[in-house]
């Protein structure tokens, strides 16, 4: 962390800007601190920064935090796992129906319902 004074610092705004892409510069005014200057290399830096000083969404994540160490929720692995596992039995289901129908399947919405899959092509709702 760098120290520089306010006058320099308005002197050339823009070199302490470059600066601060890679480290924090503490501005003093009058030899003591009086505000830090924060660079962003990117965009994704500077949205991170957004959202950690947003005390809305560090709530949301000390809650999440505590619902995980209290038992409740699911860890992302586990999500990632179980999204996984649920394509592979809908895609080897729709394997089967595909094989069993000589390769003709159609699937049509129906109202925002499940649909059936048929081998003529005609779709019927599942309630």
């Amino acid at each position: 962390m760098k120290s520089v004074a306010l006058s320099a610092v308005k002197d050339d705004l823009s070199k302490y800007l470059r600066l601060a892409e890679s480290e924090d510069i503490v501005i003093t005014r009058h030899g003591k601190p009086a505000g830090v200057l924060i660079g962003f290399r990117s965009e994704d830096d500077w949205f991170e920064f957004r959202l950690m000083s947003d005390p809305r969404f560090v709530k949301r994540i000390q809650k999440a935090r505590e619902n995980l160490k209290a038992g409740k929720g699911r860890r992302l692995e586990d999500v990632r796992k179980g999204g996984a596992a649920r394509h592979r039995r809908r895609r080897a289901r729709l394997r089967a129906l595909e094989t069993k129908s000589g390769g003709i399947l159609r699937l049509r919405a129906a109202a925002g319902r499940r649909v059936a899959v048929t081998r003529c092509g005609s779709a019927s709702p599942v309630a």
